[in-house]
């Protein structure tokens, strides 16, 4: 901390407004780590200390208030411990999000949308910013595809577990026998690649087609070919932008997605072989079914690689997704050991 504070106030530190804007961000986001353990500390030796003061008074009342604040400072700290783990060369970064319906029409495009809105009302109540870059919607309800950037500290870290299909039972609401149904949808969680980390692309291995843009995005949709998809030629990633300005605009941030979609194939790669080297067998990772959401005949959503388990559906659906991704977390983590 004391390293970059000198750096905060080197008057020449401005004359690069980049790399300041870097150093003056991690030093906020230090400051505020710093703070929030100091927080933890004063608030677990005053409520230790008032508790004795309670119990030597007989004021039980006190002593539960006391310990009902200790038990969440106990959930508290034992998540701010998995995030002082996130250590990855990316875990910090922003991060992609895409979903993408499975096979099924309508109740697969449905359960897309709604696993869409799940992710963004987690992100929004980290105070995580979200921008849409690209949606595909559905025939008749729902969409069929869609990407959107989540800004914050952490959010790939976060994130990064849940890269996988995610299944879903249910009584469609499109169908008028009132027959349920099970439908998938996948998600791809990949980093937004700055400076620090470098991805070469070759443009003989780029596809590059244009289209008229299509769905929500302003007055500019529907205009012009300016919608942009890349296909990356040697891997078949394909990636597309619609929703910035300008088709120059969309080409910049469908590049910087495809080097998001490459460098987290190759992190998948490389874990991969690590799990092969160890002679281990796993379902971690894309392609695979990694959570599945059953609300009916009864109401369950466990994920299938840690048992983290809750019949608090709605309040999952809603974004209250802190149980699966810490539990997610805290397995690679141990796997890593």
């Amino acid at each position: 901390m004391s390293e970059l504070n000198s750096l905060s106030e080197n008057p020449d530190l401005w004359n690069d407004a980049q790399k300041a804007q870097k150093i003056m961000q991690e030093r906020t986001i230090l400051q505020q780590s710093i703070d929030a353990v100091l927080e933890v500390e004063q608030s677990l030796n005053d409520n230790v200390e008032m508790i004795f003061m309670a119990e030597d008074e007989g004021d039980d009342d006190l002593v539960v208030e006391c310990e009902t604040i200790l038990s969440a400072l106990h959930v508290k700290s034992a998540r701010m411990e998995l995030e002082s783990l996130l250590s990855g060369e990316a875990d910090k970064n922003d991060a992609y999000l895409e979903v993408n319906s499975g096979a099924g029409g309508t109740e697969a495009c449905d359960w897309a949308l709604m696993i869409l809105r799940m992710y963004t009302r987690w992100a929004e109540s980290k105070g995580y910013k979200i921008e849409l870059l690209d949606q595909s919607d559905g025939e008749e309800a729902g969409i069929k595809s869609a990407t959107i950037q989540i800004k914050g500290h952490n959010a790939y870290g976060w994130l990064k577990g849940d890269n996988g299909v995610h299944r879903l039972v249910r009584i469609s609401p499109f169908d008028s026998a009132a027959r349920r149904h099970t439908s998938f949808a996948s998600v791809a969680i990949s980093p937004v690649i700055d400076d620090t980390i470098d991805i070469d692309v070759e443009e003989k291995d780029l596809r590059i087609d244009t289209f008229r843009s299509s769905g929500a995005g302003g007055q500019h949709v529907n205009t012009t070919d300016s919608a942009v998809r890349i296909t990356h030629i040697p891997t078949n990633i394909v990636v597309s932008c619609q929703n910035q300005r300008s088709q120059h605009q969309n080409r910049d941030s469908a590049m910087n997605m495809l080097k998001a979609r490459l460098y987290e194939a190759e992190m998948q790669r490389r874990e991969q072989a690590k799990t092969d080297a160890h002679g281990e067998k796993t379902d971690i990772g894309w392609g695979h079914q990694i959570r599945s959401y059953v609300l009916h005949p009864y109401q369950m959503i466990k994920d299938l690689r840690t048992g983290a388990e809750t019949n608090q559906s709605d309040k999952v659906l809603n974004g209250d997704l802190d149980l699966f991704l810490e539990s997610a977390l805290a397995y690679k983590l141990g796997g890593e050991e």
